[in-house]
């Protein structure tokens, strides 16, 4: 799933970056995103690569490398491919909710596929909710400022950029938040590895 979910969205940014003459796709950084969000999107399993190499000790075998976890990767990779399509559709300019509910939906799916790689060892699980709410709301900041530099900052939307911005971070922070109470319930229900 989530090689189906990378190449979807890496042929919509070339689309984008090949027609920016389409309204929907006009100063929208486009060529930058070509580069940026397959590299983004590949961070997760290049993560999980790297930490599950087999390690070798002196006259053992090395230990086999655990299965993938495939859906926390396509969590993490959804919301380029939500990105991307909401852009594609034009849905972001004839669809007055659409930019408010992705912050909110896209946090959720990002920050539940990053919690469920990285916090299976967290102990107490409300420690989950923190790490996972805390780290989405720091990764919402990083977007904006992103969004801020990469087309904002001299693009036609200037004038309402610090309204949308801080309603963006907040709904950004609480996807976060129910991703870290939703990891936490799904964490506790998981048997003890032993």
């Amino acid at each position: 799933m989530p090689a189906l979910v990378l190449t979807a969205t890496v042929g919509q940014l070339l689309l984008a970056t090949l027609a920016p003459d389409l309204p929907q796709f006009s100063g929208k950084a486009f060529g930058a995103r070509l580069v940026a969000y397959p590299l983004m999107m590949l961070v997760a399993p290049a993560w999980w690569w790297l930490a599950t190499r087999p390690g070798r000790r002196a006259g053992a075998e090395p230990s086999p490398r655990p299965t993938p976890p495939w859906g926390a990767f396509t969590l993490v990779m959804l919301p380029f491919l939500i990105d991307v399509t909401g852009n594609t559709l034009d849905l972001y300019d004839t669809v007055v909710w659409w930019d408010d509910a992705n912050h909110f939906v896209n946090w959720f799916l990002l920050c539940a596929g990053i919690g469920l790689l990285a916090c299976g060892a967290v102990r107490p699980r409300w420690a989950v909710v923190l790490l996972v709410a805390g780290l989405g709301a720091l990764l919402a900041i990083g977007w904006e400022l992103g969004e801020w530099y990469t087309f904002i900052r001299h693009g036609t939307e200037l004038g309402t950029a610090y309204e949308d911005t801080l309603g963006d971070e907040a709904l950004g922070s609480l996807g976060a938040l129910l991703a870290g109470l939703v990891v936490a319930a799904t964490l506790s229900r998981r048997p003890p590895r032993g």
